[in-house]
């Protein structure tokens, strides 16, 4: 018999899947790690079930009595509640208030708590979401606050997965490695993990426009889970070899391109990713093999830059191929 002793075991070894029509017109192949395989939807599952056994090793989760609290754009909130949810942790998520209504319906089907709070308040105001959350561990009685964007179990998990994963599945030819950035878990632990293995691999950061990582002043946009307004502990801006800026309208096009040209339905932070591949690929040679990072479902976001409707109403132009809907 073949089975998982939980679904927590189906975490990882996610598909690495060429993108033959999106990447038709580079010089070398595309492929995007496609991480809406894991049960929660994303990547973040990886962090989520990651920190939480860490925290239980150190003595700071007891189950049936702990209550994980963390600031979140829905996803890690998605992936620590999979977890949390076999453990037997109650949960607690602050997320900004541009987050999808999808996100937080999907964090309250598996039981979690969550707060909303304004998304235009400075980084360190104690009204942003990362401020409140710090609050609410402290005030709620055996609160752990799971801080991804402080707690380096999370680079350290894709160090330890996601980055031996690609370099498995490419066989060791991957040459160029693309990830948005929010947390910067993903490409400080994959990059450090492809660069042990071969220096000569290209780390590129895929960032919005509005977002200070990779120099833009900072701004308000639409995609969600990535880019910053100040640089998180756990990302290593030493790994990052090039940064290639990326209009909310790119982001959204190459999303929307993903579902009707590969059949990935993939999320807004996905179509940053592809469509920084796209444009530093073009620069490439025929030797080359780029990876980019396809972080979560479209799922989450139907009623957002899926909708034709919406894109109008937030001016973002369609393109001109694709059918009315």
């Amino acid at each position: 018999m073949e089975s998982r002793d939980s679904v927590l075991q189906a975490i990882g070894r996610t598909p690495l899947v060429r993108l033959r029509r999106l990447g038709r017109d580079l010089p070398c192949p595309l492929y995007g790690k496609v991480e809406f395989f894991n049960p929660g939807g994303s990547i973040k599952d990886r962090i989520g079930l990651a920190m939480i056994e860490r925290a239980e090793k150190e003595g700071r989760l007891t189950p049936g009595i702990s209550t994980i609290v963390e600031a979140t754009a829905g996803n890690t909130g998605v992936g620590l509640a999979v977890a949390a949810a076999l453990k037997g942790y109650r949960c607690v998520f602050v997320l900004p208030d541009k987050m999808s209504r999808e996100k937080i319906d999907l964090l309250h089907a598996y039981g979690a708590a969550t707060v909303i709070v304004r998304t235009d308040v400075p980084p360190g105001s104690p009204e942003s979401y990362t401020g409140t959350a710090r609050r609410l561990a402290a005030e709620i009685p055996g609160a752990w606050h799971a801080d991804q964007f402080g707690n380096m179990t999370n680079p350290g998990a894709h160090e330890l997965t996601t980055g031996p994963e690609i370099w498995e599945q490419t066989g060791g030819l991957v040459t160029c490695f693309v990830a948005g950035v929010g947390t910067g878990g993903t490409i400080s632990g994959v990059g450090r993990f492809l660069k042990g293995k071969n220096s000569s691999v290209r780390v590129v950061g895929a960032d919005p426009e509005g977002s200070i990582l990779s120099g833009d002043t900072a701004r308000p946009y639409k995609v969600e889970g990535i880019g910053e307004d100040y640089i998180p502990a756990t990302f290593d801006s030493g790994i990052v070899d090039d940064w290639v800026r990326v209009s909310d309208a790119e982001s959204f096009r190459a999303a929307r391109r993903a579902a009707r040209e590969e059949g990935l339905l993939v999320g807004g932070s996905s179509g940053t990713s592809l469509a920084a591949a796209l444009r530093y690929g073009a620069n490439l040679t025929a030797g080359d093999l780029i990876v980019a990072i396809l972080p979560d479902t479209g799922r989450n976001y139907l009623s957002k830059f899926y909708s034709d409707a919406w894109m109008r109403e937030n001016g973002f132009p369609l393109d001109p191929g694709e059918p009315a809907t």
